[in-house]
């Protein structure tokens, strides 16, 4: 007969139970534990990763560049290098009467999500915190026999017991509502750039307009093509509100299971074997936080950089 209830393993077994969590096959929680709350506000492993990480890259910039130069130090080289890269990147995209103005969202899109999706491999993210136990049980078979969610493991008395490690730091885009609020965010940005430096009149067009040549046209087929081209204006309508589900999905599914293929890995094999889904892991963070940054790019040159003769 199984006991429920929730309490804190001794803390010299805590240390340890990391490891075995993956072995008991439970995997990656698919949210974020809360910690605590502020005000009735729920803070998570997720968010205090992602402050953490803000705070890191402020203070990291600020100590590389420090007070800039004509003639760049070390430090300052490297951060212009990488403003540079992004730069000749998205240029061509936004077009050169608007980079400036809108580069400043992009480059911060870019390294908040780039550190974010490498936040998993540093030491502690995700392996450090307390394991809460559900339920203990005498024998290994009746502990696997009610496993539906948690893991299984071993105290150091002989009891199997089946709980939750709660960790403290989860990487921030490994949760949906941290991507969810970058997609926010991009999409808010997109609106305010359009209509701030395409206007209304523009963005009507682009979306419901008759793109035909009404002098190559016949008049009966023009003015048809004024319902097509409404139509596709709805539907272009959907597809751009679907940005706040393809966006925030397409990097959480990326980042959420990088890190259950690395939390497999470690629990089959944990040396050598997981080292090559580490390489593969920061290619897989810079390409989406590329991609993320390069979407957002192109939804907003898509509507800005009409006209720009550089295009």
């Amino acid at each position: 007969m199984a006991h429920f209830r929730k309490f804190l393993l001794p803390t010299g077994f805590l240390l340890s139970a990391a490891p075995l969590m993956a072995a008991g096959g439970g995997g990656v929680s698919p949210y974020a534990y809360e910690l605590f709350s502020v005000f009735g506000l729920p803070v998570t492993n997720a968010m205090i990763t992602g402050w953490v990480i803000s705070i890191l890259l402020i203070v990291g910039i600020k100590l590389l560049v420090g007070t800039p130069k004509l003639v760049p130090s070390g430090g300052q080289a490297v951060v212009e290098g990488m403003l540079t890269g992004v730069l000749d990147i998205m240029e061509p995209i936004i077009g050169k009467k608007l980079i400036k103005k809108v580069f400043p969202l992009l480059i911060t899109l870019f390294v908040f999500i780039l550190i974010n999706n490498w936040s998993g491999l540093l030491p502690g993210v995700g392996s450090f915190g307390h394991f809460v136990v559900d339920a203990e049980f005498p024998t290994i078979e009746a502990a696997e026999a009610a496993q539906h969610a948690g893991q299984v493991i071993r105290s150091k008395e002989g009891q199997y017991v089946l709980g939750h490690f709660y960790y403290y730091f989860r990487p921030a885009n490994a949760d949906l509502n941290t991507t969810l609020a970058l997609a926010i965010i991009s999409f808010i940005a997109w609106i305010w750039y359009v209509l701030r430096y395409a206007g209304v009149k523009v963005l009507a067009y682009d979306l419901f307009g008759n793109k035909a040549d009404k002098k190559e046209v016949p008049g009966p087929i023009y003015l048809a093509l004024f319902i097509v081209f409404a139509g596709v204006g709805l539907i272009e309508v959907v597809s751009i509100l679907s940005r706040l589900v393809s966006l925030p999905f397409r990097l959480f599914g990326n980042v959420f299971g990088g890190e259950n293929l690395l939390t497999s890995m470690h629990g089959m094999i944990a040396w050598v074997v997981p080292v090559p889904f580490f390489f593969l892991e920061i290619l897989i963070g810079l390409v989406q936080a590329l991609v993320f940054t390069l979407l957002t790019a192109v939804y907003i040159g898509l509507i800005v950089n009409h006209g720009d003769d550089d295009h």
